[in-house]
């Protein structure tokens, strides 16, 4: 495990810089504060689990989820955000929130599809394979890396910078998902 960590710590490092302003600072705080618990099994078992789950799902299969996920935010009875929500994986997730001291505004997981498998808190929507922090990780293989611009975030409510990484089998260091740690900006001065 140590190795994998070495492994992405220094792929993460070595992606060029893009025209975002505050990168260094967001690439800085990966390394020193993510990367450690990235790959730790309460995270990359799950995702493992759906991804076994979901392999024949089809694109018109992923749409109707995420409908339906859409529809739950904010009513009553929510079983596909409650299961998302309410598992060990969001639990570890919530745990790296809060040992975060409020520069982590939320985190949340993806499977091969893009669609989340544990979150911190409740996305505004349950597929992320049509976005940039899944197609520019999970998509570009082990070691990628998406920074994305400081921005108001409706879900967390807070002005934070969103990096996202794809995350491997600690045993083959095959991609099998993707995650999005949202970074308070503050953290980021």
């Amino acid at each position: 495990m140590r190795k994998a960590l070495c492994a992405a710590a220094l792929a993460v490092a070595a992606l060029p810089a893009t025209a975002n302003e505050f990168e260094p600072q967001i690439r800085s705080y990966l390394n020193d504060h993510i990367v450690a618990w990235a790959s730790d099994p309460a995270i990359i078992a799950p995702i493992m689990e759906q991804n076994a789950r979901h392999a024949g799902l089809a694109q018109a299969d992923i749409d109707a989820l995420d409908l339906d996920w859409r529809a739950q935010v904010g009513a009553s009875a929510m079983p596909l955000i409650d299961g998302v929500l309410n598992n060990a994986s969001a639990e570890f997730l919530r745990a790296q929130v809060e040992a975060a001291g409020g520069a982590i505004s939320e985190v949340f997981t993806m499977d091969m599809h893009g669609l989340n498998v544990a979150a911190s808190d409740t996305t505004s929507d349950f597929w992320q394979g049509d976005e940039d922090k899944f197609s520019q990780t999970y998509m570009m293989g082990a070691g990628a890396v998406h920074v994305g611009d400081v921005e108001f975030d409706e879900s967390s409510q807070t002005y934070q910078a969103q990096v996202s990484i794809t995350l491997v089998d600690p045993a083959s260091g095959n991609p099998v998902g993707a995650m999005t740690v949202g970074i308070n900006a503050d953290a980021l001065f």
